[in-house]
């Protein structure tokens, strides 16, 4: 028996995430079709495939979403920006299996999807092209997304896995919750993603630039203590599991002689925010916006000040400016 999946796979959103995946499928025989809503994007896959860091490209069907027929059996992995969600989930059979690999937490699609990868690697995709390069290596947890589910992972998604394992550029982990490395990658995001797309900074300058380092620190720091205060359950994304990333942080002096070597591995790599301040809309209220939603009534100082910085950058279509970081810090 094959161990290619027998379902039809589509990957909805062609950006950096979507063609790490989707190439890895097609080198290991899978049936994929990419779903992009870039018309010059979609024209150039079906002219070149899909392409990662120089390795052969791999032909795959590529449909605009506006065409797109989805499958009632097929398997969705959905790798659009979370602001898009709702656009993908009005189109999808209720018997289509939709398995979300994004940042940040959307109510509509925690009520429709089981199970979520989680991706640690950075990936950035060439503009108007289905090429991507992998510019941090790092993994992806996949599993189930719903706490106390024991069940063993459905066949075609245990086959579509199995095929990532073995052609992938990233490693694979299998876990049985996913939601402690989700809320772990929370942590990061909401700190990396409002900081440096308000500013124009890359994610290593967070850590170099004088102006922005002491805004990211504390901004980690209040995202620990909210999830901690929410008792969620935290993973180990990257290279320190959280608590340790807190005992870090509690030392200034030891963070900061941290920050310089570490800056290194971030350079020249971009939030996933990055660019959408200028188009209008963003995820703030999938990363900030839900970490407000579980402080409560506690502290959250610097969560509403980022939020309502971006929110106000949004509306009015702003460029990023290092100027922008001074009014977090007013």
């Amino acid at each position: 028996m094959s161990d290619r999946p027998a379902a039809e796979v589509s990957i909805v959103g062609a950006g950096g995430i979507g063609c790490a995946l989707g190439h890895a499928l097609c080198a290991g025989g899978a049936d994929v079709t990419f779903v992009d809503a870039d018309e010059q994007k979609v024209d150039w896959g079906r002219r070149h495939g899909v392409g990662l860091d120089g390795r052969p490209s791999q032909p795959a069907e590529f449909v605009h979403f506006a065409d797109w027929q989805p499958q009632p059996n097929g398997i969705i992995l959905l790798c659009t920006k979370c602001y898009d969600n709702r656009t993908v989930l009005d189109r999808l059979p209720s018997t289509t299996d939709v398995i979300p690999v994004q940042n940040g937490f959307d109510q509509d699609l925690i009520a429709r999807s089981r199970i979520e990868g989680i991706s640690s690697f950075v990936s950035e995709c060439h503009a108007h092209e289905t090429r991507t390069r992998i510019t941090r290596p790092g993994s992806l947890h996949v599993g189930y997304s719903r706490a106390g589910n024991q069940s063993s992972l459905p066949d075609s998604v245990d086959r579509l896995i199995g095929v990532l394992e073995q052609h992938g550029s990233f490693d694979v982990k299998r876990v049985p919750d996913v939601l402690p490395y989700k809320y772990a990658k929370l942590m990061y995001n909401a700190a990396i993603s409002p900081l440096a797309a308000v500013s124009g900074l890359d994610n290593g300058e967070l850590l170099t630039y004088r102006g922005a380092r002491p805004l990211f620190f504390a901004l980690l720091r209040e995202n620990y203590d909210i999830l901690k205060g929410a008792r969620v359950t935290l993973g180990k994304v990257g290279p320190f599991h959280p608590d340790t990333v807190d005992r870090i942080l509690r030392w200034p002096l030891v963070a900061r002689t941290m920050a310089w070597p570490f800056s290194r591995t971030l350079r020249n790599t971009y939030c996933s925010m990055s660019g959408d301040i200028e188009k209008g809309r963003t995820e703030i209220d999938n990363f900030n916006g839900h970490l407000i939603e579980l402080a409560g009534d506690r502290n959250c100082e610097m969560n509403r000040a980022v939020y309502a910085l971006v929110k106000w950058m949004e509306t009015d279509r702003l460029a990023p400016a290092l100027h922008r970081l001074d009014e977090i810090a007013a």
